[in-house]
């Protein structure tokens, strides 16, 4: 945990319900063990989606589904999701969930592969990427994110504070996670320090990476 269990609890206490799908959905996930966005991510979202409307939004990591119906529900009518997962045990539910949503797009298959073959495509350009997949996968998505993100589009990576062990030593951290340690700095080291890009990393849920790209 990042922030105080005490001020996490009553900031979420703040937070309107989700509708009665989305709830359900909710529910189910959690119950199921099934890694989803917290909810100051999805307040954090929405008011993102309300200022920025875009028309067009990559999300890379689907899980079951939540947080793709959550996008599509607070995004304009008229925007385009396109969805990647490659995971065949949450495809199967993700399948199910995301059926019968013509502005949703699944994709299926490994995210490297998936998103290089959208960017060499050079027809696919997205106002909003929210990256929430394999951690230790963050820093070689950048080179085809840095050619699908518009101008002016915003990139949010989710999870980057790795519940506060970012900040430690990797001599403090276990032997198992010091890959993706080492692999999350990386990344944020690049984002905050690139030409392309201007990021503030803001202490919501597990951490978000907010970034504006400039050119």
């Amino acid at each position: 945990m990042i922030v105080n269990e005490h001020i996490e609890g009553f900031v979420d206490s703040m937070i309107p319900d989700l509708p009665e799908d989305l709830k359900q959905l909710e529910e189910w996930a959690l119950y199921n063990k099934v890694p989803i966005i917290r909810k100051s991510m999805q307040q954090f979202l929405k008011v993102i989606l309300l200022e920025k409307k875009p028309s067009s939004i990559l999300e890379i990591g689907t899980a079951v589904g939540f947080s793709t119906l959550f996008l599509e529900r607070f995004s304009s009518k008229d925007t385009k999701i396109t969805t990647i997962e490659k995971v065949e045990m949450r495809l199967v539910h993700a399948r199910k969930n995301l059926a019968g949503h013509e502005r949703i797009r699944l994709m299926e298959g490994d995210a490297s592969d998936l998103l290089t073959q959208l960017a060499s495509d050079h027809t696919y350009e997205y106002d909003l990427i929210f990256l929430d997949a394999a951690k230790g996968q963050y820093p070689d998505f950048l080179v085809p994110i840095r050619k699908l993100l518009s101008k002016g589009g915003i990139l949010i990576t989710d999870n980057v504070l790795l519940e506060g062990s970012i900040a430690e030593s990797k001599f403090t951290i276990e032997r198992r996670d010091r890959t993706i340690h080492k692999r999350m700095r990386e990344y944020l080291f690049e984002l905050t320090h690139s030409e392309d890009f201007e990021t503030v990393i803001l202490p919501v849920g597990d951490g978000a990476a907010v970034s504006y790209k400039k050119g």
